[in-house]
């Protein structure tokens, strides 16, 4: 799940009406009631090393890995037990598998010796673990707790730029504009919407304008005329 960090040289469009943001995400929501990540885990540990891993990564890439990983160890204690060599054997596949099987370690250790080996509820003890950001810490309190966060990706930035749902220029103005702009009924799945959104029909260089649902409702300048 790659994170946008690059900041735009655009001038951020005008936010979407209140009206218009509405209506996209019932259309959405009709398309797909309930989204969720297409990583692959069955707990909040395994959910946490997942999307740890996702970084510059793709979801199939880190299932791909993380199979055999959770098969060993889906508990920090069992991941300590593996050990950093072992976890960077089966995560190689993944890019910057050296640095992210060593987070995976450390962060396992800081579970066990500051949260009794469970994975906290907040975002700053979240983010106190070894590789993890703001948009992991968000991604684990949607999805393992429920809370209504945005976690801000390449496919969100782009989407909320598009379609002047959240217009910014980083992924923080991004995640602040989702915020304020995102009604509250459809604040649970939103992020989920707009990855999907994203990854299949309002793709970076190629949208496919002629089957997106909010066709009528955008008027981005990469917008495609079929």
């Amino acid at each position: 799940m790659p994170i946008a960090n690059k900041r735009s040289t655009r001038k951020p469009r005008s936010r979407l009406g209140k009206a218009e943001i509405e209506e996209m995400f019932a259309r959405l929501r009709q398309l797909n009631p309930h989204p969720t990540t297409e990583l692959e885990f069955s707990t909040p540990y395994e959910l946490l090393v997942a999307v740890t891993l996702s970084a510059q990564a793709t979801d199939v890439g880190v299932n791909k890995a993380t199979r055999r990983l959770f098969e060993l160890a889906d508990s920090p204690e069992k991941m300590l037990a593996l050990g950093e060599e072992r976890v960077r054997d089966l995560v190689r596949t993944i890019g910057l598998y050296r640095t992210k099987a060593k987070n995976v370690i450390a962060l396992s250790e800081r579970l066990i010796a500051d949260f009794g080996g469970q994975v906290p509820t907040t975002r700053e003890a979240l983010e106190s673990l070894p590789g993890v950001g703001r948009k992991t810490a968000n991604v684990v309190l949607n999805i393992a707790f429920g809370e209504i966060t945005h976690a801000v990706d390449t496919h969100v930035f782009r989407v909320a730029n598009r379609l002047r749902i959240a217009p910014g220029r980083n992924v923080l103005q991004v995640e602040l504009g989702l915020e304020k702009a995102v009604p509250q009924e459809f604040g649970r799945h939103a992020h989920h919407w707009l990855i999907l959104h994203g990854r299949y029909t309002c793709k970076a260089l190629r949208p496919e304008c002629g089957r997106c649902i909010q066709n009528d409702l955008c008027d981005s300048s990469d917008k495609r005329v079929t």
